[in-house]
């Protein structure tokens, strides 16, 4: 059902919804809030909590005075609450000044700050009294918008689609909704727009997530025989060119570099094709590890292909390799494929590729083309492997026949969840840095460092540096409370000096013009980036020495620390700065786990441990499968649960072909056709 055809959606508007990726009716319904507006009783402001959002009541102590400053009009005034003074400020509302009535009782809610001795609140909503009491304990929606589309225009466009789309139909057998006490589908949905209270709002999220999670790992499982392992259709035996290129590198191998590489030696080696997923922190030294595989699995005679999840990435791993071929003499022939590719030069590889004169490929999902005809692909490498979807990743090894398969992901997942999460790959861990890395530096903060924090940032970029400032909104007007991309970037060119280079990066942009920015970053023709965290994955820059996050409190600990890891990649020191708008001492007792460990695996742990689910809301994890509502660290108990019950139906039956199954059946086949991200599933 086209977008279009809700009452009040025209072309301009569906233009706007495209923007968010909707272009549907079911879209839309699937479209969930970012967040809920909760109308809380006002509070006395020295019981309220700082840097965030409260309602105060009080009267005006004073007169209401505007004043203009460059163009911009401030109306200011005092107003008292339980005895206490609140100063409050609001920015282009002259009008102000004859609306509000002295002596007359308002509810002020906005965030509530303290200058010194002094309570501010800066553009809080007015409200009268009865006003605000009948809006008391109601959760409203909040939705990620766009530049031009409101939130009351989404909220209105969400209530028509659950009234016109069918939701009937339950994927969900009725056992394990009744077992487990899940609502609806149906009131799920509803309840997750526009829930009655938070109670119903945490059962229908606790139903959805479920439902994501049990479909993904069905058709994981689906996919792959994990009944039985696979006879070794290409094998190996060791060869000295991998022992040589050991001994000559410039460095040692750590113990547990050397650990893992036995373990993918002897898969290689083995009578059962191999599928292994090595897990280790930014800098644990997992892209040599991948290299000794190619190396072996040529010297063997056969090809060997690696997917990387940007052209930037792939085109750094080519490089590495060639560099590496002049250096140590290999007799290897790489070839790069991407999207960018000239179509003569492309032309050449794919010959070069089918005839075998090109032994190693290394690429984004170019590699997977209908027009890629593989010599004798044996190995098959995906870098940063949950930025792929099963369907590429399953692409990527039907063009071998039963090709070994080694994926590597940066992002620190817990054991018991890794194997949940990764079906029936063997689990190698790096855990142990080089020892030549020094450790980064960290320091949480509050919004008060900002000026500190440019200062700092100031006098690395003049000592050759390159500095990333993460924020976790795109544009402006998205999640009024966060910082986004764009206004940052201008802020910024106003509070650094002129002669430095700022350039900003987003997923919203196009894939040329991604890397054309990450390109320049990484010839060091832009001194600070400012970015979402579409940079978590993308470029290796040892140049880079400091990253700030703001809004830290909103991440997940392993996404902050994934993030983290864009820095500390060279021979100087690096620094991380973690800036919290909330002061609230279990925020800070989370984030300060940052400050006692650079261990990815330690923080993840801690991460699991101390999420919750009534921490409904934070940024979206970016390492963690794209799933919509689910959270692998929040959710580990609802993961935990679709895996057993997964396991239990294949067991009983492996082809779901019973009657209650149908619907159910119905919507994986959608997901196995469409799934290019996890993001559908």
């Amino acid at each position: 059902m086209d977008i279009k055809s809700l009452k009040g959606v025209g072309e301009k508007t569906a233009g706007l919804f495209q923007k968010l990726y909707i272009t549907t009716a079911e879209e839309l319904v699937r479209y969930y809030p970012r967040d809920y507006e909760q109308f809380a009783r006002p509070v006395s402001p020295d019981k309220a909590p700082l840097e965030e959002i409260v309602a105060v009541a009080g009267q005006i102590g004073g007169n209401v005075s505007t004043r203009h400053v460059k163009g911009l009009s401030i109306t200011t005034f005092e107003t008292v609450c339980d005895g206490i003074q609140v100063h409050m400020t609001y920015f282009n509302m002259p009008y102000l000044k004859n609306s509000l009535k002295r002596g007359i009782p308002y509810i002020f809610r906005g965030r509530l700050q303290r200058k010194g001795t002094h309570y501010v609140m800066e553009q809080g909503k007015i409200y009268k009294p009865e006003e605000y009491m009948a809006l008391v304990d109601h959760l409203l929606p909040l939705y990620s918008t766009t530049r031009g589309l409101t939130n009351n225009a989404i909220t209105k466009a969400v209530r028509q689609a659950i009234s016109l789309v069918d939701l009937s139909e339950d994927p969900l057998p009725d056992r394990i909704r009744e077992t487990q006490g899940f609502c609806s589908l149906e009131e799920a949905v509803k309840q997750m727009h526009f829930p009655t209270d938070r109670e119903t709002l945490v059962k229908a999220r606790e139903r959805l997530v479920f439902d994501e999670f049990f479909r993904f790992i069905l058709v994981l499982r689906r996919m792959r025989d994990t009944s039985e392992q696979t006879k070794n259709a290409h094998p190996m035996i060791e060869v000295a060119q991998t022992g040589r290129l050991i001994e000559a590198l410039p460095y040692r191998l750590t113990d547990a570099q050397q650990r893992v590489w036995g373990e993918i030696r002897a898969d290689l080696t083995s009578d059962c094709t191999m599928n292994r997923l090595i897990q280790g922190d930014v800098g644990s030294g997992k892209t040599i590890l991948a290299f000794l595989s190619l190396l072996m699995c040529v010297s063997n005679g056969y090809q060997g292909a690696m997917m990387a999840p940007t052209e930037v990435l792939a085109r750094q791993h080519y490089e590495t390799l060639l560099e590496m071929q002049k250096k140590y003499r290999l007799q290897i022939h790489p070839v790069l494929l991407t999207g960018s590719t000239p179509a003569r030069e492309r032309r050449e590889i794919y010959a070069q590729i089918e005839s075998g004169e090109a032994d190693i490929v290394l690429g984004t999902h170019a590699l997977i083309q209908e027009k890629v005809v593989y010599h004798n692909l044996a190995l098959v490498i995906t870098d940063e492997q949950h930025r792929f979807g099963v369907r590429q990743r399953e692409s990527l090894m039907q063009k071998g026949n039963t090709v070994h398969v080694l994926v590597m992901s940066a992002t620190p997942i817990p054991r018991t969840l890794a194997i949940i999460l990764y079906g029936d790959l063997h689990i190698s861990v790096l855990d142990e840095l080089p020892a030549d890395r020094l450790p980064i530096k960290n320091c949480v903060v509050n919004t008060s460092y900002r000026q500190t924090a440019y200062k700092f940032i100031e006098k690395e970029v003049a000592a050759g540096r390159q500095v990333y400032v993460i924020c976790p909104m795109v544009e402006e007007g998205e999640m009024e409370e966060l910082e986004d991309v764009g206004s940052y970037t201008l802020k910024l060119r106003h509070a650094l000096s002129p002669s430095i280079q700022i350039a900003s990066l987003h997923g919203r942009m196009k894939a040329a013009e991604k890397n054309r920015i990450m390109e320049e970053f990484g010839a060091h023709h832009i001194d600070v980036l400012v970015s979402t965290t579409v940079i978590e994955v993308g470029i290796n820059v040892p140049n880079a020495t400091v990253m700030m996050v703001e809004n830290a409190e909103r991440f997940g600990l392993a996404q902050l620390h994934q993030l983290r890891g864009r820095v500390g990649r060279g021979d100087k020191q690096s620094y991380c700065i973690f800036i919290s708008k909330s002061e609230r001492p279990e925020t800070m007792k989370r984030l300060k786990i940052l400050n006692e460990s650079n261990d990815g695996f330690y923080i993840a742990s801690q991460d699991l441990a101390l999420r919750g689910p009534g921490d409904l809301f934070g940024i979206r994890q970016s390492g963690d499968m794209r799933f919509v509502l689910g959270d692998i660290y929040q959710d580990a108990a609802l993961l935990q649960c679709a895996s057993d019950w997964a396991d239990r139906i294949l067991m009983e039956d492996q082809e779901l072909s019973g009657e209650e199954y149908q619907v159910l059946l119905d919507r994986l086949n959608k997901d196995m056709i469409n799934e290019v991200d996890f993001r559908t599933i």
